[in-house]
């Protein structure tokens, strides 16, 4: 579904050296996995015979019950579509392999040795296995099958899914197998593993598997040996863990005196989006492997994840607060290279009392404050027209003299209705016109203003507007710098939020942040702002959620609008959502001609839409596919 598969990590009740016992409780669990739609589950490492059997690996009783267990355990799963993936101790060439058997429907898919054998302070497994990065044979008959056998082996659907397996230490090695692997293709990769509880070590491990998944730009399943291991000189919790691409989906709990099983769904065609999007990726050198086609996997109806209504906003105040240090610094050490290169010493703003020309606003003082500038040196304009309330005008002045900026007032009535005169448009006919009009009067009495008095015009326009096309062209669409260019509507709030510390400007920036958003270019009623932006062109909530998954891996409008209907399913229903979605890919098309017109500004999170960095599309590209994709 989407490109989403429920994958799981499972950690069974182990008993030391007790095959058949580990073969029934692995059963169990797999034929709980499958219950639960899971495409692919993966257990410990030497999950028949317990990883802490150590020397009697070497003994032929234990390999015989290992061996006669695995016989039983196939032949109970051969109506289990689910792949299980299970620790084996595998004999072949008078060699003892520490390996991982890929099973479905009762039989062996493929066989993947360990690579890497630690033989230091607690772990000394070379005293029994060899490594097998050098296997000759690429296959092995066991119990009756030719199975292909080596670490060059992938798993994959023919659709989204292709998947890997490394064992234990091979993750912890400087060059995982499952890097290649992943250059090779695979964007889900599985650990089975035995890895001790020591202090602290439970969150490196995490950290390991995090960082890995997001190295490898895929998803990661681990699943460690737990309670009923040898406690001989070593603990085993049981660990279990599903990251994918940096974030940590689910944990399992440690130490627990039970068998356990967590899943998770992965969405593993946005994986392979993300990586056509990222060059680095595609140069990566590949090396020749064997891919086993995989079929008859379970499918997820329902997807049990939360898919996040907000992907620009951290999820902690503690982050939000961070980030939004972080853009301030990035929009001010912008400015100053501009101002500091051009050796313009003055800013102008069209201040309006909104959310976008107040973080231009606050962003330009961190600048001046970082080179120790006089405030008086940055000019703020209000410019008040036919729309403008009292309520946007008073807080606009009142955050100018709270800042000590250099303030400026002029009326743009009598020249917007010049504008109409002299092109004979009908004053009361409040068309684009009439708004267009007012909106290029405003930035013409700003640039004139910045060669009066030698300063750069500061543009306001945020990203989730230039995504939309929501801007006048070579009206607010252009200025001498966009400060605010790289922030979508919704983390703009968040950021002017984070000056609220400031006491001399709380009460204003709070007001400002209570606002409804408006280009304030028709006529109120009674000081009342009739003309809501988010009534004509939708929310921004949902506007941002539909730029984020559309540039971000290239997601279709169909998978797009389902997400949605995860992440806002208590606000809109699906035909608004369509609505909307549709609303935003004809504008995103359409007004393209705009966006390769824009002026510079920072980049400021890992999207933007500049067309001399991240953004290159034809201005006159047709949405059609797009639309009839939604259909």
């Amino acid at each position: 579904m989407f490109g989403f598969y429920r994958v799981a990590a499972a950690v069974n009740k182990t008993v030391v050296a007790n095959p058949a016992a580990n073969a029934k409780e692995v059963t169990e669990l797999t034929r709980e996995a499958n219950k639960q739609n899971v495409a692919v589950v993966v257990f410990p490492e030497l999950t028949i015979t317990g990883y802490t059997a150590s020397d009697l690996f070497l003994n032929q009783t234990l390999l015989d019950a290992q061996n006669s267990a695995i016989e039983s355990l196939l032949e109970k799963t051969k109506n289990i579509s689910t792949i299980a993936i299970i620790g084996f101790a595998l004999m072949e060439a008078d060699r003892l392999y520490n390996t991982a058997l890929v099973i479905q429907n009762g039989k062996i898919l493929g066989i993947i040795p360990k690579s890497y054998i630690p033989n230091k302070k607690e772990f000394y497994e070379k005293r029994q296995f060899v490594s097998g990065r050098d296997v000759v044979r690429s296959s092995v008959d066991l119990f009756g099958q030719e199975v292909p056998f080596g670490v060059d082996l992938l798993f994959g659907d023919g659709n989204d899914m292709t998947f890997g397996v490394e064992i234990c230490e091979d993750l912890w090695a400087i060059t995982p197998p499952s890097n290649h692997m992943a250059s090779n293709g695979a964007n889900l990769i599985f650990n089975l593993s035995a890895s001790n509880e020591l202090i602290g070590k439970h969150t490196y491990r995490e950290e390991l598997v995090r960082t890995q998944s997001a190295r490898c730009m895929a998803a990661y399943v681990y699943a460690s040996s737990g309670v009923g291991e040898s406690s001989t000189d070593t603990v085993y919790g049981g660990d279990a863990l599903i990251a994918e691409y940096g974030s940590t989906l689910i944990k399992g709990e440690r130490f627990s005196m039970q068998s356990t099983l967590i899943t998770a769904d992965v969405d593993l065609q946005r994986l392979r989006w993300l990586r056509i999007n990222e060059s680095s990726y595609s140069d990566s050198r590949r090396k020749k492997t064997r891919t086993i086609k995989l079929s008859n996997l379970p499918k997820i109806k329902e997807i049990k994840r939360r898919i996040d209504p907000a992907p620009f906003i951290p999820s902690s105040n503690q982050d939000i607060q961070s980030r939004s240090k972080e853009i301030i610094q990035i929009q001010a050490h912008g400015l100053i290279k501009r101002m500091t290169h051009t050796h313009i010493p003055k800013a102008i703003i069209g201040i309006s009392g909104g959310l976008d020309s107040t973080l231009a606003l606050l962003s330009t003082c961190k600048a001046f404050d970082i080179m120790n500038w006089r405030h008086k040196d940055i000019i703020a304009v209000t410019m008040p027209g036919f729309g403008t309330t009292n309520r946007t005008k008073s807080n606009a002045i009142k955050l100018c003299e709270a800042l000590g900026v250099t303030l400026k007032e002029i009326d743009i009535t009598e020249l917007s209705l010049k504008e109409f005169k002299a092109i004979d448009h009908d004053k009361d006919e409040h068309s684009v016109v009439y708004e267009n009009v007012q909106a290029r009067v405003r930035t013409g009495i700003l640039m004139n203003m910045a060669n009066k008095e030698g300063g750069l015009v500061i543009g306001t326009g945020d990203l989730s507007e230039i995504a939309l096309g929501w801007s006048t062209y070579n009206g607010d669409h252009m200025s001498m710098y966009g400060l605010n260019s790289g922030i979508p509507k919704t983390l703009i709030k968040y950021v002017i939020a984070s000056f609220k510390s400031q006491p001399k400007i709380s009460e204003i920036i709070e007001d400002v942040l209570n606002t409804p958003i408006s280009p304030e270019l028709l006529p109120h009623k009674e000081g009342e702002i009739t003309q809501q932006t988010e009534e004509i062109v939708g929310p921004y909530a949902l506007h941002d959620f539909f730029l984020y998954h559309f540039i971000k891996y290239g997601a279709k409008p169909t998978k797009i609008r389902y997400l949605a209907m995860l992440a806002f399913g208590d606000r809109y229903d699906k035909e608004t959502i369509t609505r909307w979605l549709k609303v935003f890919l004809r504008r995103f098309f359409t007004q393209q001609f705009k966006r390769s017109a824009t002026p510079d500004g920072p980049k400021v999170g890992t999207i933007s839409l500049s067309p001399r960095a991240d953004w290159r599309m034809a201005s006159d590209a047709d949405v059609d596919a797009w639309i009839e994709e939604l259909a």
